[in-house]
């Protein structure tokens, strides 16, 4: 079973995306990652929840001149990363980034695209 956990926001201009959500909507800013996503570099700023339960907002910007090949990144938590990318494949999806521990995060994560080539980001909690 997967269950959605949280959405990311493709930006061109991440700081100043920053200042309007934390102003507009008080999110907290828990913490910051830079890493890449299927071949292509990024950074991302990941707000606290807004209450108990409730998913996650992620701001992410892409690096360099190719702009934001997606515009929303969703994301989905799983107990099984790889049972859950089987099934994704068998279904018409394929593999943007197999899944890898990502032990600074807490997280086990892979990134699928759907069948129309959108983007969608898979994690499983490590431990």
């Amino acid at each position: 079973m997967a269950h959605f956990s949280f959405t990311k926001v493709v930006v061109d201009d991440l700081e100043a995306a920053a200042a309007f959500y934390t102003a507009t909507f008080g999110l907290e800013e828990q913490f910051r990652v830079d890493g890449e996503i299927a071949g292509l570099e990024m950074a991302e700023i990941v707000y606290a929840p807004t209450a108990e339960g409730a998913g996650r907002f992620i701001l992410m910007r892409y690096a360099g001149p190719t702009g934001a090949p997606d515009g929303v990144v969703p994301g989905f938590r799983t107990d099984d990363v790889d049972a859950l990318f089987a099934r994704a494949v068998a279904a018409g999806g394929t593999v943007a980034q197999a899944p890898s521990d990502r032990p600074e995060h807490g997280h086990r994560i892979g990134f699928l695209r759907d069948p129309e080539g959108r983007l969608i980001e898979v994690a499983q909690p490590l431990g």
